[in-house]
């Protein structure tokens, strides 16, 4: 079992060895494969294909087996690497040590929100954009949005969400109640448009606003988070299972269109009850 830290506790090194790993699995093509996965299962509601990674009940579990695989991935370079985790209602800063030029660099230029600095800068060589429906072959942030600001999520924001006992509820989509919705974020007061997850991705913007996140490698200190939300909601309410339990029923017009506790969840085969917790794969250090 290998443990994910906070990005603030890493040392140099270990800071070196992640980012030289996600740069080997772009440079043999590995990554760009995550990035068209994330890019293909990212169903909006208003489409009528079934909705796996996002607006739907299998957002969390979906999304952990997506990390565990890329994870397989680097530690298959480096056994030493992991995820770390980024706790963006603490470390909110656009000059914080997440975004220096050791570790994932900083926020784009004015002109064209090239991201200048660090590892993963178009002018490096090492970190060229080959998917998404952006022409920019560089990668794009632009941290805070300065011309119209949005801020990180606040611990009140995220403990809004936590405090919901109920996992997901009908219609399952971007307007369901429950902690789900409440912590992907499109369940937001009238006043915003979005809340938690769907907050950071906007903060950051650029290449983090849309299907193609991961072409950001900060879209997975971001989901690591996410990830590990999903284990405070569950200690905090151990009674409140995922849900739905089974497959809407015949005429519903979600039938066909959500992941239930034990159906399978494309492109792996595998349940969100497999992915209810991650003992004896990885532990969060806290």
């Amino acid at each position: 079992m290998y443990t994910r830290q906070n990005q603030k506790n890493l040392t140099s090194t270990q800071k070196r060895r992640f980012t030289a790993a996600v740069l080997e699995l772009k440079r043999n093509g590995t990554y760009d494969r995550f990035v068209r996965t994330h890019d293909k299962y990212f169903v909006p509601d208003r489409d009528r294909g079934l909705r796996v990674g996002h607006m739907s009940p299998s957002f969390f579990p979906w999304h952990r087996r997506y990390l565990v695989e890329f994870e397989k991935e680097l530690r298959a370079l480096d056994p030493g690497v992991s995820i770390p985790y980024w706790d963006w209602t603490t470390d909110t800063s656009p000059v914080s040590s997440l975004w220096a030029e050791d570790f994932l660099g900083g926020t784009g230029r004015s002109s064209d929100r090239q991201v200048m600095t660090g590892p993963f800068a178009y002018a490096r060589g090492d970190w060229t954009i080959t998917v998404g429906i952006t022409e920019a072959r560089y990668l794009t942030r632009n941290l805070g949005r300065p011309q119209n600001p949005v801020t990180l999520p606040t611990p009140a924001e995220l403990q809004w969400a936590i405090d919901d006992p109920t996992y997901d509820a009908s219609p399952w989509d971007s307007t369901a109640g429950g902690f789900r919705n409440r912590l992907e974020g499109w369940a937001a007061p009238k006043s915003e448009r979005w809340r938690n997850h769907n907050k950071v991705h906007q903060w950051i913007g650029g290449h983090m606003t849309g299907g193609t996140a991961p072409n950001d490698p900060v879209f997975w200190l971001h989901h690591a988070f996410v990830d590990l939300l999903w284990d405070r909601w569950q200690q905090r309410h151990p009674t409140s299972g995922y849900r739905p339990a089974t497959a809407p029923l015949p005429g519903d017009a979600q039938r066909g269109r959500v992941i239930a506790l034990d159906e399978p969840m494309p492109p792996w085969n595998i349940s969100p009850r497999e992915m209810l917790g991650h003992q004896g794969v990885y532990r969060y250090e806290v």
